[in-house]
């Protein structure tokens, strides 16, 4: 028998796609997810100060009954703050965070999670963590922690390059967190080429750091050093102006070259006037010596020739009286006078050269004092900031010695819990998979259980075409039964009514007709 199917409509038609419609709806959900989203800038903080680290659900989502867990991978414990079921689990914090973390409770009905840090110390600077375990969402936050009074930076001279004859500037600056960084700038913006920045931490987590660099001569003699630190925005510089005469000091040569030819010249100077001196001194002497001799010898002459003429008579006394009377004559004399002169005038100009050549002597003295001292000042600078670097060394080396110690500590804890780390990356690893796996369970029974449904949905609209069609053939089966009864009753009606002599051919047709309606009764009690 043939199942005839109708076009008439399910009744639960309606609510088919209604699941439909919402399954749609959930299977987009989880295509999209959620997500927790932090801060994609740093976040910065002064020492002293409250900060918030942001962390919220996106979509929102009422977070009040879940688990919040607030972490920094660094440390260990790892736990910054902890909320489970309602509660605070303070035993499972930090001992560095304790009383200073709290979470902003009436915010977590909307997803809000962000965690509100209390007066917030240099050693929190670091990257925190806020985790939802029952959604398996995690996001990052990172923290910046400036200091509150960070020093200027000091400029000083260091000394002098012997080399290149500049000038070496020194610079430092402390009180940083975290560590800067330090430029030097010449007087139009130009980036200087220096040492590598020293940085000593201190016990208090604080930064100084210095540096050294060696200038030439500039355009404007002008200097600065920069320091910052570009993670907090916060910059601070000095500024530093040298004078044109000590470049120009410097260029013409090193300090104790220049003290060398100061006192060889000086020396040459005095040996030179002295050898004038002793000339002159001499030459005089000779001078005196030849006219002592030559007026012994004129008085000589004269006795002798006042001898000779008092045998002469009268003319040879006039004679000698008029050469007497010459001699004592200024215009006569004056060729003598002249050469007299001459020496005592020398003696005078030599005599003014010596005491400006003693002026001269005096001063370059005074200037050589001068040297000298500036020379001593430079040395004991020098010697100062030679102690200051020994000192920094030492404080450095004191320092490197400690981080070598910490740095050797970590790395043994590191060994020792590597096989921990190794084995929880294993776990993790596991659990990745039978989370796939799980996942991909749950999708093919959700492929399954989607076809389980069609095929139900199936098998009711065919099962109830079904019962339609069995109720119309039962209703046929009804109707034919009382037809065949309506004519089996005409027929006993008939035969009751046939007159008593009946013919062979009548009563054959008869029982005919009865085997037949007989027969389509059996039939239709069997179907």
């Amino acid at each position: 028998m043939m199942f005839v199917h109708t076009d008439t409509k399910s009744p639960t038609s309606p609510l088919r796609a209604l699941s439909v419609l919402v399954f749609l709806l959930l299977l987009i959900h989880l295509c999209t997810g959620q997500s927790l989203i932090g801060s994609s800038q740093p976040i910065v903080a002064t020492h002293g100060d409250n900060v918030t680290l942001p962390c919220r659900l996106d979509p929102a989502e009422d977070v009040t009954d879940l688990t919040v867990e607030w972490t920094r991978p660094d440390l260990d414990p790892r736990f910054v703050h902890v909320r489970r079921s309602g509660q605070e689990l303070v035993s499972k914090k930090h001992p560095w965070f304790r009383e200073r973390t709290s979470l902003f409770i009436n915010e977590l009905k909307h997803g809000n999670i962000s965690l509100k840090l209390s007066r917030v110390k240099l050693s929190d600077q670091g990257t925190y963590r806020c985790f939802i375990p029952g959604k398996e969402k995690l996001s990052s936050v990172q923290l910046f922690v400036a200091s509150d009074a960070v020093s200027s930076p000091v400029i000083t001279l260091a000394g002098v390059d012997k080399t290149t004859g500049g000038v070496v500037l020194h610079c430092s600056s402390s009180r940083w967190h975290p560590e800067p960084e330090v430029l030097w700038l010449d007087g139009e913006g130009n980036l200087l080429s220096a040492g590598p920045t020293e940085t000593v931490r201190g016990p208090d987590d604080l930064y100084t750091v210095s540096s050294r660099v060696t200038v030439e001569k500039r355009h404007s003699n002008s200097f600065t050093c920069r320091v910052q630190q570009n993670n907090i925005n916060q910059t601070t510089e000095a500024e530093i102006h040298i004078q044109d005469d000590f470049f120009i000091f410097l260029s013409s040569s090193n300090v104790p070259i220049i003290i060398g030819w100061a006192v060889s010249l000086a020396v040459c100077i005095i040996v030179i006037l002295s050898l004038v001196f002793l000339f002159l001194k001499r030459r005089q002497n000779k001078t005196i010596t030849k006219r002592s001799r030559s007026e012994e010898t004129e008085e000589g002459e004269k006795k002798k020739s006042s001898k000779r003429n008092k045998n002469k008579g009268p003319v040879v006394d006039d004679l000698e009286t008029k050469r007497t009377t010459s001699q004592q004559n200024p215009l006569l004399s004056l060729d003598g006078v002249q050469r007299k002169e001459e020496p005592e005038e020398e003696v005078e100009r030599l005599r003014k050269q010596l005491e400006n050549k003693e002026t001269e002597f005096k001063e370059k003295q005074t200037e050589l004092h001068k040297l000298r001292t500036e020379n001593q000042r430079l040395k004991t600078d020098l010697q100062n900031l030679e102690n200051k670097l020994q000192r920094k060394q030492t404080d450095a080396e004191r320092e490197e010695k400690r981080l070598k110690d910490q740095l050797e500590s970590k790395t043994k804890k590191v060994k020792d819990r590597g096989a921990e780390i190794q084995q929880l990356q294993d776990q993790n690893r596991d659990l990745q998979r039978l989370n796939q796996d799980l996942e991909n369970k749950n999708k093919q029974l959700e492929r399954n259980q989607t076809a389980a449904e069609r095929e139900e949905e199936r098998l009711k609209s065919q099962t109830k075409q079904l019962e339609s069609q069995l109720s119309e053939e039962k209703k046929n089966r009804m109707e034919a039964e009382r037809k065949m009864k309506e004519e089996l009753q005409k027929t006993k009606t008939e035969v009751h009514l046939l007159p008593k002599p009946v013919s062979c051919f009548y009563l054959t047709d008869l029982w005919m007709r009865l085997r037949q309606l007989k027969l389509s009764m059996t039939t239709n009690q069997s179907q």
